[in-house]
Parts: structure tokens; sequence; C-alpha cells
């Protein structure tokens, strides 16, 4: 069953609760001591000394069972606490409580990973270690970077896409009890959001059209990342988790066709850039045909505009430079 109400307590302070502890384990110690004097100095019979020892003796007992209620809270971390079983309450506040001893924290199933990076290391020869195990739920601003994963494209191009993920645990109970590892399962969802998005958009736009306005992942790469955002922040949302910001951190053609999708992308550009070449070309030969004629520098007929023309033309989209050829006889 899913887990949606949540229980935030405000626990007795810390040093409140330490205070009442010795002073309750001093009046045990006490009662022990005055117990046993009187019973020596044959104050008190044996029946009333056996009630009293128990009574001290159950008193101490208590409260070092009570010293384990003490809990430290650091900031932008929270504890989530069961009671024989059933959910107890969430601390969000930082301090030093005093809570249930009997209660004890919910963590997720990585805690034993995280806990192998704070070990106490003993003083033996044996290099024996004891591993402290981390209870609490970080609720600070955290970065995942899950790793390039290939999908395919709207064109069924493979591609390479990964992301970085800013994130941050917004309901530690959501994120303990609902799932078993909320750092794996976003992991996971983050995968299969950007394999989802990803499929719905190609790549990049092959044909040069300016009046083409279709998204591309090279393109349009902030706005298809917002929109990752929104999709993986109601996936995640059950597991207690606020999706900050998403952005793409590589978009790039699988290796297998990377070098196939280049030249064409170059054949693309070659061809584009032709095409300007061609239209300044014509549009400087129009010139140079007008302004001959309006300043009547020369009367060319039909057969001599064309040859000025194709002339123009092999001068202007060449390749390499011309090489001009002076005629010093008549043109005719």
């Amino acid at each position: 069953m899913k887990f949606d109400e949540e229980k935030i307590i405000h626990p007795l302070n810390g040093f409140v609760g330490l205070f009442i502890n010795i002073l309750v384990m001093l009046f045990s110690i006490a009662v022990f001591v005055i117990d046993a004097v009187l019973f020596e100095c044959l104050l008190i019979g044996g029946a009333l000394f056996a009630i009293l020892l128990v009574l001290s003796i159950l008193l101490f007992v208590s409260t070092c069972i009570c010293f384990g209620g003490l809990r430290v809270i650091n900031p932008n971390e929270a504890l989530v606490l069961s009671l024989f079983g059933k959910y107890y309450g969430t601390i969000y506040d930082s301090g030093f409580y005093f809570v249930n001893p009997f209660a004890t924290a919910i963590h997720p199933k990585n805690v034993e990973e995280e806990g192998k990076k704070e070990n106490l290391q003993l003083s033996s020869k044996s290099s024996q270690s004891l591993k402290i195990t981390p209870r609490k739920i970080s609720t600070k601003i955290q970065t995942f970077a899950n790793g390039s994963q290939k999908v395919n494209d709207s064109l069924g191009n493979p591609i390479e896409v990964s992301a970085i993920i800013v994130w941050k645990v917004v309901n530690a109970t959501r994120a303990v009890i609902n799932i078993d590892d909320y750092k794996a399962y976003l992991s996971n969802q983050t995968d299969s959001t950007i394999r989802n998005i990803a499929r719905l958009y190609p790549y990049d736009i092959i044909d040069d059209d300016d009046d083409n306005e279709e998204k591309t992942l090279r393109g349009s790469a902030s706005t298809i990342a917002s929109e990752m955002k929104d999709e993986l922040s109601a996936r995640v949302e059950n597991a207690g988790i606020e999706i900050i910001d998403v952005r793409l951190n590589q978009i790039a053609y699988a290796p297998e066709i990377a070098a196939a999708m280049l030249q064409r992308q170059q054949a693309v550009a070659v061809i584009a850039a032709r095409q300007k070449i061609v239209e300044g070309a014509v549009s400087m030969v129009e010139m140079a045909l007008e302004r001959l004629k309006e300043d009547d520098v020369v009367n060319l007929d039909e057969e001599r505009k064309a040859q000025m023309v194709s002339n123009l033309l092999v001068v202007l989209c060449g390749n390499k430079e011309a090489s001009p050829i002076v005629n010093a006889g008549s043109i005719y």
C-alpha cells in the first residue's frame, strides 16, 4: 500500500531529556546505596530491602535504555522513525532531541553501501572495522548524472544521450516507506524518461529549410529537457523526490553511424552553400548587364551576352580563382 500521510513530530529537547535521565540515574544509585546501608544497620527488614533493591535496579536499567532515545539531527537531514513495526513520525528540524528509545530509524536499502564510507577503525591486530550505517535521509540538493545510453530518435537513427538531474528529497517518509532504494529508483526512472522523450524527436533536421520549425534534440535541447523534467517529476513524486532541473549533458550520433551522418551533413552544407553562391552570382550578372545597358558602355547582341554571362558565372561560381585571358584583337 502506498504511503501518503506524513506525521511531522517535534520531540523533547535532548538536553532536557539528558538532564532528567542523569537525575533519575543518580537517584537510583542513591536508593541502592541507602538501601544497602539501612539493611546493614538493621534499620529495615529483608522484604523492604528487596523492594528498594529491585526498584533501584529497574530505575538504573530504565535510564540506560532511555539514553538510546537521544538523537542528533544535522541541518538538511530527516529522520524517519517506526515503533514496533508501525510508522511513528518524521523529524525535519535540526538539533538535539529525545525520542521514544524504542523507536527505530527507517532507512533505505542503499545505506549499507554508503556506510562503507564511514568506518570506525578498531585498535587491534586483526585490522577489523566497525561499520557505522547512516540512518538519516539527506534533504540537500544533489546532482545525479546518468550514464550515456543508446536510444533511437524519431527517424530511427541510433543516438547516445545522457542528462544531469538536480534533485532533492522533500518527503523523507515516502522515500523510505514507498521505495526500497530511492536513489536506484531515480536512476531507473531517469533512464526510462530519457528514452521515452528522445524517441519523439529527430536528432537534427536533415533538409536545409529555414521555415521548418520542428523541434530537434540538438536544436531544442532546453525545451526537450523541460519536457523531461515534467515527466520525471510525475514519475518520482511517489518517492518524495523533487526534480529541480534537468539538463542534457551529451547528444551525439552512435559511433556506427557517426561517420555516415557527418558526410551527409557535409553534403547538405555544400549544397546549401552552392545555392547561395549561384543566387548571388546570378544577381551580380543581372546587375552588370543592366549597368552596361543604362550607361551605354557597349552594345552586345544576344550571343555575346550569353558568352559574357557564361564567363561571369564561371568566375563567380568556381572553386578556384579564374585565370583571365586578355584578347588583344576584336571581340567579333
